[in-house]
């Protein structure tokens, strides 16, 4: 791998730990699927930078594009579901 490739890779894997970070300590729902969604989609570029396109489009679909909308849709669903129970008692 040439030197501009490594530079490359160190600075996304960086990114992808910030990332990571605000996942983890992101004290919003939304903030953190996103930064985890963000993750994936880093990741999914390393692999394409590591020569692997077939990882590298598997993690971009499903780890960024089909994991993040079912996080959304599921606290969607929760959040409804917190606000008919409110009205229920």
């Amino acid at each position: 791998m040439s030197d501009l490739m490594s530079i490359m890779t160190a600075v996304l894997c960086i990114a992808m730990v910030g990332a990571a970070l605000v996942a983890i300590r992101g004290k919003s729902l939304p903030v953190a699927i996103l930064a985890s969604g963000l993750v994936s989609l880093v990741a999914s570029v390393v692999f394409l930078i590591m020569a692997s396109p077939d990882v590298a489009m598997t993690e971009a679909a499903i780890g960024s594009g089909l994991t993040t909308f079912l996080f959304f849709f599921v606290l969607g669903r929760v959040r409804a579901g917190e606000k008919d129970g409110d009205e229920r008692g």
